[in-house]
């Protein structure tokens, strides 16, 4: 059987300053998606000219990677690792804190000046045990960088995995799947997920329909078990959708930290206190 509808979780708000902000996941519903763990949607919203923009500055993470989805307007990244991007719409962001790093996420000085749309959603992916330490890394994708494949009215921008024997650029840790797809009014949409995978679906816009169920915007979507997964849309929508093999492991977190045990966040905190994390000037 197709996967099927099992419950809806709407974001709730959780505005940070004026930056309007919505989250899915968690929620007072759902923990965690197992590997996904955590979905902040931003805006969508237009910043005046003259703005303060993001107010993502310096902060450390370890154990887990960031996908970050810019919709619309753009995103500056900077990481105690070297790495230095602006990503405008139509982009991603994949970083994988492993052992430790800090990062600012910012708007560039051209949007603060001139303002404008902003959509943005981040994404953080749980890493296992096994690879919690790895060395950070990071992949900043502009929009021509994502292969666009188009499927029964829809468009799937493969950012990793493989689709219709095209492979996403972002060559995941785990075995990850993720895409952004995007549905025509009237669009229909078969995938071939394997059982036994976690599916993350969030309705970033518009509305779909899977089976005789159907999910509005804002909504992050959970599915039961089985062989594929069928989507529809009346009236166009755009969505985040991933999918991985669950971890099973202990989540502890703190914070921008997420271990296996409270040891492991104890060490996170003394090893970020002691510098281990390096810094970066935003």
């Amino acid at each position: 059987m197709t996967r099927t509808i099992a419950r809806l979780h709407g974001a709730y708000r959780d505005d940070i300053g004026d930056l309007l902000t919505r989250r899915p996941l968690p929620g007072p519903a759902i923990g965690q998606l197992d590997p996904f763990l955590f979905l902040n949607h931003h805006g969508p919203q237009t910043y005046r000219p003259n703005n303060r923009g993001l107010p993502f500055g310096p902060h450390p993470h370890r154990g887990f990677e960031t996908v970050t989805f810019i919709i619309e307007g753009q995103l500056s990244h900077l990481d105690s690792g070297g790495h230095e991007s602006v990503i405008d719409a139509g982009g991603v962001q994949w970083m994988t804190a492993g052992s430790g790093l800090v990062h600012a996420e910012l708007s560039p000085e051209a949007f603060k000046k001139s303002g404008g749309p902003l959509e943005i959603l981040q994404l953080w992916v749980n890493l296992p045990s096994r690879l919690k330490m790895t060395a950070p890394r990071y992949v900043g994708l502009q929009a021509p960088d994502i292969p666009k494949i188009g499927k029964d009215g829809a468009t799937i921008e493969l950012i990793s995995g493989e689709t219709d024997g095209v492979e996403g650029p972002i060559a995941s840790l785990t075995g990850v799947a993720m895409s952004v797809v995007r549905l025509a009014a009237g669009a229909a949409l078969s995938l071939p997920i394997p059982a036994g995978r976690a599916v993350f679906l969030y309705v970033v816009r518009g509305s779909i329909a899977v089976g005789d169920r159907k999910a509005e915007a804002f909504n992050l979507v959970e599915l039961t078990d089985g062989e594929g997964l069928d989507l529809a849309s009346a009236d166009g929508a755009v969505l985040l959708l991933g999918h991985a093999d669950p971890i099973g492991e202990p989540v502890v977190s703190h914070g921008p930290f997420v271990m296996t045990t409270r040891e492991e966040i104890i060490q996170a905190i003394q090893d970020y206190q002691a510098g281990k994390f390096g810094e970066v000037n935003a």
